[in-house]
C-alpha cells in the first residue's frame, strides 16, 4: 500500500510531529505533502527516511494549489491519501478526488469545545469543513471527546474513527543521569522545585497564569518548553511579579530530534510542486467565506460544483506565519548533551531530558483535542496537573493517579502547587494511561483503517 500524507505546516507543533511519530511505526511506503511551512519537522521527516515534498502555497487565495496538489496524487500512484490540519483537509480531499483516489482519510487533530487550531470556530469554518467532508472516506479523531465534537458539527458518526494519538513510551522513562545534565544545561539548581510545562507560547494555554501562580510559592522554578508570541508578554508578567529570575523559557524543542539528513524539503520542494511563494500557514478563520448558492467560499457558481468531481478554487486572506523558531533562552548551555535516550538537539535537552529536569507537570490551556503533553509528563513518571484534558478525562480514574484536573483561577492553582512542593513526592510509575497511549498500538488501529478502506471490511467468518 502506498500512503501519500497532507498537511498543513511541518513547523514544531502537536499534530506536525504526532504525524513525524506515526510515520516511524507504520509498515507502508510513504511521502509527505506540506502545503507551507517545511520547517524543522520537515527535516525530522526526511532524516528518518520519508520524502517530503513543500507544494509552495502562498496563501488561501493561491488557486493554483489544487491542480498542484491534484497533479502530485496523481503522478504518485497512491493507493490512499491521509490529510491533517484544517487547510489541508479541506484542498486535500478534493485533490485526491480529482486525482482518482478514491479512499481518502482525514485526521482532526485540533478541534476544540470553542477553536479549531487556535481560531474561533464559526459557521464558515464549519460550512466548508462539511462541505468536503463527504469527499473523505472516513474522518479520525484522536480522542473520543473530539469524536463527539464532530458528531455535533454535523459529520456522521458512522464515519468517525478513534485513533488517539500515542507516544514512544519508553523513550520518556525517568533517567537521573538526564535530569542532572538537563538541571546543569538549564542552569537550574539540583535541589530546586521546579515546575514545568511543554506548549506554544499562545494566548490560548494560558502560560501567564502559571507564571503567576509558580511567582506566588516561594523558590519555585518554571520551565517552560516552546515558542511563540508570547514570549516577551510572560517575561513581562514574570518581571512584574517579581520572580524574572525564576521564569525559564527553553525555546521550542523537536520531539524526537533530528539526525543528519539529506536535501530539505526547502531545497528540493520548489522542483516537485511548481515554485515556492512565502511560507505562510492560515487558519480555518481564513478560510472560511460565506456557503450558500453563490458558490463555496465566496466564489462565483460558475467557478465548479462542490461534489466527488471538483472543488472550485477556496479564497481568503492569507495570514503569513513563518518558521517557528527554536532559538532557547540565554540560560541554555549549547555545548551540554543530555545522556543516553532522554535525547539532545544541537547539544541541548531534548524532551525527555527536560521533562526528566521537572518535579510536577502542568497543563493551563483549557480547551484541549487531546493533551499529549500530559501523557508525555505521566511516561516521565511526573505528577501532572491540568484544566482540560480529554486523553486522560476519557478514562477511568485509576488509569492515572497521578493527574489532577484543577480548575482555572491562579489561587487554585498555587495551592496545589504548594502541596505538591510540600508532599517531597518520589518519582511515579507511569500509568495504565500511558500504556494504552503508545504509539505502536495507534499505528496498528490506523493500519486498520487503511486496509478497510483501501479493501474494504474484512468478512466476517
Amino acid at each position: 500500500m502506498k500512503v501519500l500524507h497532507v498537511i498543513t505546516g511541518l513547523g514544531i507543533g502537536g499534530a506536525e510531529q504526532q504525524l513525524r511519530l506515526m510515520l516511524r511505526h507504520l509498515p507502508l511506503r510513504s511521502a509527505v505533502v506540506t502545503l507551507t511551512n517545511p520547517g524543522a519537522v520537515a527535516d525530522g521527516i526526511e532524516a528518518d527516511g520519508t520524502p517530503v515534498t513543500h507544494l509552495g502555497m502562498t496563501g488561501n487565495r493561491d488557486a493554483g494549489a489544487l491542480p498542484r496538489l491534484t497533479r502530485l496524487i496523481r503522478q504518485g500512484g497512491y493507493d490512499l491519501v491521509h490529510t491533517h490540519l484544517y487547510r489541508a483537509c479541506v484542498y486535500g480531499r478534493p485533490a485526491a478526488r480529482l486525482a482518482g483516489v478514491r479512499s481518502v482519510i482525514a485526521t482532526e487533530h485540533s478541534l476544540g469545545e470553542a477553536q479549531i487550531e487556535g481560531r474561533p470556530l464559526s459557521a464558515g469554518t464549519r460550512a466548508l469543513y462539511l462541505a468536503t467532508e463527504r469527499l473523505g472516506t472516513s474522518t479520525v479523531a484522536v480522542s473520543p471527546s473530539v469524536a463527539r465534537r464532530l458528531t455535533r458539527w454535523g459529520v456522521a458518526p458512522s464515519r468517525i474513527s478513534v485513533v488517539p494519538n500515542g507516544i514512544e513510551t519508553n523513550r520518556f522513562a525517568f533517567d537521573p543521569r538526564a535530569r542532572a545534565s538537563a538541571r546543569a544545561a538549564l542552569g537550574l539548581p539540583p535541589n530546586a522545585f521546579v515546575v514545568g510545562g511543554v506548549g506554544r507560547l499562545a494566548p490560548g494555554k494560558r502560560f501567564d497564569r502559571l507564571v503567576r501562580a509558580v511567582a506566588a510559592v516561594p523558590e519555585a522554578r518554571l520551565l517552560l518548553v516552546g515558542e511563540g508570541d508570547q514570549r516577551e508578554q510572560l517575561l513581562r508578567v514574570a518581571e512584574e511579579c517579581g520572580a524574572k529570575d525564576r521564569v525559564l523559557l527553553a525555546g521550542a524543542c523537536e520531539d524526537p530530534p533530528a539526525g543528519p539528513s539529506g536535501p530539505t524539503a526547502r531545497e528540493t520542494g520548489a522542483h516537485a510542486a511548481g515554485p515556492a511563494g512565502p511560507e505562510g500557514s492560515a487558519g480555518p478563520a481564513d478560510l472560511a467565506g460565506p456557503v450558500g448558492p453563490e458558490g463555496l467560499g465566496g466564489l462565483p457558481a460558475s467557478a465548479g460544483p462542490v461534489g466527488p468531481e471538483g472543488l472550485a478554487g477556496i479564497p481568503a486572506s492569507a495570514r503569513p506565519e513563518g518558521p517557528v523558531d527554536l532559538a532557547a533562552s540565554a540560560a541554555l548551555s549549547d555545548s551540554a548533551a543530555s545522556s543516553g535516550r532522554a535525547g539532545a538537539t544541537g547539544g541541548r535537552p531534548g524532551l525527555p531530558a527536560m521533562l526528566a529536569a521537572m518535579d510536577v507537570f502542568v497543563s493551563t490551556s483549557p480547551d484541549e483535542t487531546f493533551g499529549l503533553a500530559v501523557v508525555e509528563a505521566l511516561a516521565a513518571g511526573l505528577p501532572a496537573l491540568y484544566v482540560a484534558c480529554p486523553a486522560i478525562d476519557d478514562l477511568p480514574a485509576e488509569a492515572a493517579p497521578g493527574a489532577r484536573r484543577i480548575g482555572e483561577s491562579v489561587p487554585e492553582l498555587i495551592s496545589a502547587l504548594l502541596a505538591l512542593r510540600d508532599s517531597g513526592h518520589g518519582r511515579l510509575a507511569p500509568p495504565e494511561a500511558v500504556r494504552r497511549y503508545d504509539i505502536a498500538q495507534s499505528a496498528r488501529k490506523l493500519m486498520s483503517l487503511y486496509h478497510q478502506a483501501v479493501h474494504g471490511p474484512t468478512p466476517v467468518k
